[in-house]
């Protein structure tokens, strides 16, 4: 039976205001690159697998500044290639910087405190999984998620990045739980669902966009309302 749910935080609980999207699109139209929004889409959402495959076999906040300025060229060309447009390594640099002068902060996307409400109310641990390298409690209480937090687990704390089991782990024991007994909510593949599964708790791809529409191997949903009829699926039925 499943008695928690732990969610990814970013492109899961929140995204950033305004979108990254519009701000990529704002920066290459004023240096003259004809890009459009959809495509700028695509660039991201191939650009954030690279991210967290990378992020995975060493993480970022370790590297150095050298290292991190390729990486981030690198984010950018890819972003770049998914929206059609060829750069050098040094223009994608140049565009990757430009689009962090632009502020931006995070904001909830409109279903997650409800259905954290929800959620609360029907009687299920809930928990935070990021891999965040911040103190993150004083950020969920500006966003209003924290109270309905019964845990919040970073990689900063634990000092590993999902999908490696320690942020899982770390999650359940705080909560006293098995993994049979919880669910993982999150937008990436490699860090959410098959870190999840690799310690044996259920994981639910979330697909805002209906990217990953050939994902099989785990439930998927579009929205965070739609984690309820999850749990529900999940509850064993008398024969």
């Amino acid at each position: 039976m499943i008695k928690a749910v732990f969610f990814d935080f970013y492109n899961t609980l929140v995204r950033f205001w305004p979108p990254v999207e519009m701000i990529q699109l704002a920066v290459c139209r004023e240096i003259g690159l004809t890009v459009t929004l959809e495509g700028v889409r695509s660039g991201y959402a191939l650009a954030d697998v690279y991210f967290n495959r990378e992020n995975a076999q060493i993480a970022l906040a370790g590297r150095s500044t050298k290292a991190k300025d390729e990486f981030f060229a690198n984010y950018e060309t890819i972003i770049l290639e998914g929206a059609g447009i060829e750069v050098s390594p040094q223009l994608a640099s140049n565009i990757w910087k430009l689009t962090g002068l632009i502020p931006k902060s995070f904001t909830p996307f409109d279903d997650t405190l409800a259905v954290l409400l929800e959620l609360q109310k029907s009687g299920y641990l809930l928990g935070l999984l990021s891999n965040v390298n911040r103190e993150l409690e004083p950020l969920l209480r500006e966003l209003g998620i924290q109270p309905y937090l019964d845990v919040c687990i970073t990689s900063k704390e634990v000092g590993a990045q999902k999908p490696h089991p320690s942020i899982f782990l770390a999650a359940l024991e705080r909560l006293g739980l098995k993994p049979y007994e919880a669910l993982h909510v999150g937008d990436q593949y490699q860090s959410d669902v098959l870190g999840a599964k690799g310690v044996g708790i259920t994981p639910v791809l979330l697909d805002r966009e209906g990217r990953y529409e050939d994902i099989t191997d785990c439930a998927r949903v579009t929205g965070l309302h739609q984690v309820k009829m999850v749990l529900e699926s999940l509850i064993p039925r008398n024969s």
